[in-house]
Parts: C-alpha cells; structure tokens; sequence
C-alpha cells in the first residue's frame, strides 16, 4: 500500500467534516449549505478556482498544475427522504419539503456524505503537493444524483463551456461491501433506471356499498401483484431486470372508498431490448387491470426521472484497477462477474464531454460483518442478509477505514493520469 504524506494529519479534520454532513443532509437540489460547506473548503485549500451554482446547487474546483492531462473527479452530494434510525450521536434529525410539497425526515442514508469528505480530502492532498503530479483537477460537487438531474443540469448549465475538458471522467461509491475493498468491472457498471408515478382512478363511495364504487385500492393491489410477474414471468433466466413498487397511497378514512389510488414504480434494466419489453409489459398489465376493474379512465403514468446504464470504459478501467490495487492492495480490488443494480447519472459527463470514465465502489462497513464469506464469493453472490444496505435507515458508513481508503482510491485512480503518487 502507497504512502500518502498528509492523510493521517488531515484525518481528524475529515472525520469531523464527515459528522457535520452526515447531521445536515439536504434534499436533492436544495444542497445549500452543503455547497457553502464545500465552496469554503475548496477556498481554503492553495490553488483551487472556485465556481458555485453550477446547475442549481453544484460547485466546481479547478486546480490547474502546469502541463499534463486533466482529470474529472465527482462527488454527489444530496440526501434522501428516509427517517434516520442508526443510533449514531451525530445522527440526521433534519427535516425538508420534497418535490410534492410535503414534509419529510432527510438523511445521508446513500454515503454522499462520505462521497463529499473524500473528494475533499483528495482535493487537500492534491493541492498540498503539486510536486508529486502534473495536469489539471476538475473537483466536481454534483446536486440531485438521487432524481437523475444534477449532471444533466451542470452540463445544461455550460460545464464544458466553462471548465477544462477531461481526458477521463472518475467517480466513487461507498457501499455495503467491506471496509477496505473496492469493486468495479470494464463495461456496464451500474443499470439503468427509469421510476413513474401511476395515477388509478375509480369510482368512490362507503365502504359499506361497494358494489357501487369502482374501488382503486383493490385495483392497486392487484397491479402491485401482477407487476411481480413480469420479472418472473417475462425476462429470460440469463438477463436481469427489476421492478418495484416502492410508493402506494390511497384513500383518507377506513369507510370512504377513494376516487383514486397512486403507485410509484422503479425499473432497473441493462440491455436495452429488455428495458423496452419491461416498460412495455408494466404499462400493459397496469391498463390491463383498470379494464378488468372497470375503472372509468385509463391510468396516467407520469416519469419521475430516469438514469442511462453507466459503462466503464475498458482500457481506463484497466488502468484504475491497477492503481486501486497499488492504493489498496493487490487482494482488496475485485472485478465484479456481473453490473450492480443501482443506477447513477455520473456516466453523462463523460458521454456529454466525450471523455472515458470509470466509476467504482468501496466498502464502508465493519469487515468483521462479513466472517465466513471469502471475497471472490462477496463478489459473486451479494452480500449477507443482515447488512445494512445504502438507502436503509440504518445505512451509516464506518468512519474507519471508509474515509482514509476512499480519499486513498481517489488519489490513486486520479494519480494514474496525473502521474507518480510517490
């Protein structure tokens, strides 16, 4: 494992920084005092040109050091709707209004946070020895990654107007997977995406009379349902697919039936041809069954946003892999047999800039967790059951190792371009 001069001093500083996040996570596009967080830092480091309010909320670095390539290194930087129920003393009790206008518990429940202190620390190191590289360090602060917007409202905004072009476009993960190891694969990464809003509309009435409603709460279980078959039913063994309900809501009061019932749905696909027969076969069973109820409209599907499938670019694939494992350990880098299911939004810099990019993750949870279960089985065949996964309640990164290896994974990956990282 590479020496980095610096990182154990910086160390409780990001810590801290880490805990302050995790306490004041922001919803998607409301990443206010995280940009002022982050804009703060970046101004005190030496060097850095500071941009902040980059499509909406984001902030931009520039560290340019003589000539060489540049780099493209991103962090997310937006929380999730989700009441924190991890127990830590730093724990979120922060509170938001979501796209909908309704109050709601935010929390760090992804790892942004930790997305955020590790660039960070990155960025300190980077720009405390600019003897030990060459190039230019684009330090991208990305808003909303969690509704498929930020990168597409950065480029919107003139990213590639505005700031140096990348020769490679590099980004991280934490994830449930040890502390200490860190995945990826050359080619599709991470799945595609694409959620809705399904509004069923009936007839409504008592309950004690239901046989003069069209009742749209019956008709929203049987779609959830019938909606299970389609992964079962209608994907091939040798392909993967998902859908998910993960919204349903309906109805004011125990004896009134409603009007109308709301789903929101997710689908997660890599191929192309099965993502098309997906959609096809949710909007068929969906309509399917409000003729079999007899409702007296069509359903209305409504997208909430939608993420393309993110593809490592071999060769710099390649060439990170062997930087991660100089970084981390020959042992501690695994390639993945298969694409993780999770979707991202940071492969359009890299199409939109027409740069190669990379995309991996590290592990941020007690290695201790994992006793019995070797790596290459870790890589293979997921994780134990009882493991709190990113978007969970109780989805809190261990602070060590998880901040020193990702600021570590950061640096090699970026050194493999910029040059030797000592």
């Amino acid at each position: 494992m590479t020496t980095l001069p610096g990182l154990d001093a910086l160390l409780p500083s990001l810590r801290a920084l880490y805990e302050d996040l995790h306490a004041h996570p922001e919803l998607s596009h409301r990443e206010v005092r995280t940009a002022g967080v982050v804009a703060a830092r970046l101004r005190g480091q030496d060097g850095w040109e500071v941009t902040e309010g980059v499509g909406g909320t984001g902030v931009v670095g520039v560290l340019r050091n003589g000539e060489g390539p540049t780099v493209l290194l991103r962090a997310d930087m937006d929380g999730l709707p989700v009441l924190e129920s991890t127990g830590l003393p730093y724990a979120s009790v922060a509170r938001g209004t979501d796209r909908d206008g309704n109050d709601v518990p935010v929390m760090h429940a992804c790892g942004h946070d930790v997305h955020i202190t590790c660039l960070l620390g990155a960025t300190a190191l980077l720009a405390a020895a600019p003897d030990r590289w060459r190039g230019t360090v684009v330090a991208v602060f990305q808003p909303a990654e969690e509704t498929g917007e930020g990168a597409r409202d950065m480029l919107a905004d003139g990213f590639a107007e505005r700031f140096p072009t990348p020769d490679v476009c590099l980004g991280q993960h934490v994830g449930p997977f040890p502390a200490g190891v860190a995945v990826t694969r050359p080619g599709p990464v991470m799945a595609a995406s694409d959620s809705y809003r399904v509004r069923l509309f009936g007839r409504g009435g008592h309950g004690s009379a239901p046989e003069s409603t069209v009742d749209p709460v019956v008709l929203a279980a049987a779609v959830v349902l019938r909606l299970q078959t389609v992964v079962a039913r209608e994907v091939g063994a040798s392909q993967a697919a998902v859908v998910t309900v993960g919204s349903i809501h309906a109805g004011t009061k125990e004896n009134i039936i409603p009007d109308e019932a709301e789903l929101q749905l997710n689908i997660r696909s890599v191929d192309p041809v099965v993502r098309d027969r997906v959609l096809a076969a949710v909007r068929r069973i969906v309509r399917a069954e409000a003729v079999a109820s007899g409702a007296p409209k069509e359903p209305e599907f409504t997208s909430l946003g939608a993420f393309p499938v993110t593809v490592n670019d071999a060769e710099a694939t390649a060439a990170t892999i062997d930087g991660l494992r100089r970084a981390l350990g020959e042992e501690a880098v695994l390639v993945l047999p298969q694409p993780i299911n999770g979707s991202e939004d940071f492969g359009l810099f890299g199409t939109a800039l027409g740069a190669p990019s990379v995309f991996w993750h590290f592990g941020g949870t007690d290695p201790a967790a994992f006793a019995g279960v070797d790596r290459e089985s870790l890589a293979a065949r997921g994780l134990p059951p009882e493991i709190a996964v990113n978007h969970s309640p109780r989805y809190a990164p261990r602070q060590d190792p998880t901040i020193e290896q990702g600021v570590r994974a950061l640096l090699a990956a970026a050194h493999t371009w910029l040059g030797d990282a000592g």
